[in-house]
């Protein structure tokens, strides 16, 4: 049972009130979209953003036959974004992550081993996990939905990730490049990827579910400075 605790997301008026005239004609709903989901930068420059490390997570969870949510992390990973503030739908943004990062809290011995095996993520013959963007849509000022190919396992398929903007600047002297952060959520199916081990049987409960929830914390830090001081003369 130790290999099945695995790795293992929105007054009614009175009687002698007049009739209420008649509603408007409904809003073009694609021109009302637009509308609300135009972009909320900060006046960030457009350019490349790497990943700081030191302000990023990446963890995930699977329910547990349905009691709990087994919850783990991958400590190793990084990330490219690039960015046009006038225009985020073009932004693109590529992740590589290490499998054999994978890290738990308290694991059994050698249960740390058996994820990595050939049953679960099989490290030693797919050692990295990618996710390439493909396109990003607006959904709210701060917000967007990223589509792109996930591959994991050896299997390339499309995820989604619903991924929020958090904030960001400039600049400043305490730290003189342009920084921007944001929060992403996604599921996808294990058994997609081929990772179908311990999965339920149907009917039942016994086992790890399909279900795989992502959850990513991120910063990045990109052009520099522009309005920088520049140092004092000797």
């Amino acid at each position: 049972m130790r290999r099945l605790i695995l790795l293992g997301a929105l007054c009614a008026a009175s009687a002698c009130a007049p009739p209420a005239p008649p509603a408007p004609p409904a809003a073009d709903n694609t021109n009302a979209v637009h509308a609300s989901a135009a972009p909320l930068l900060p006046d960030v420059p457009a350019g490349e953003y790497k990943l700081d490390k030191a302000h990023a997570s990446l963890t995930f969870r699977l329910s547990h036959m349905g009691f709990s949510n087994y919850t783990a992390q991958f400590k190793s990973f990084d990330a490219h974004l690039m960015l046009d503030p006038k225009n985020p739908a073009a932004a693109s943004v590529t992740a590589a992550v290490d499998p054999r990062s994978l890290d738990l809290s308290g694991p059994p011995k050698g249960f740390l081993d058996d994820l990595r095996g050939p049953n679960w993520l099989d490290v030693k013959q797919f050692p990295e996990i990618k996710f390439v963007s493909k396109a990003i849509a607006m959904t709210a000022p701060d917000a967007a939905r990223i589509t792109g190919d996930l591959t994991l396992h050896g299997v390339t398929k499309p995820i989604t990730l619903d991924a929020k903007f958090n904030g960001g600047y400039a600049g400043n002297i305490y730290d003189p490049n342009a920084r921007i952060g944001f929060s992403a959520t996604g599921v996808f199916k294990r058994s997609d990827f081929g990772i179908a081990y311990g999965i339920p049987a149907p009917g039942t409960n016994m086992g790890v579910f399909d279900d795989v929830s992502v959850a990513i914390e991120s910063e990045f830090s990109g052009p520099p400075w522009k309005e920088a001081p520049s140092a004092s003369p000797q």
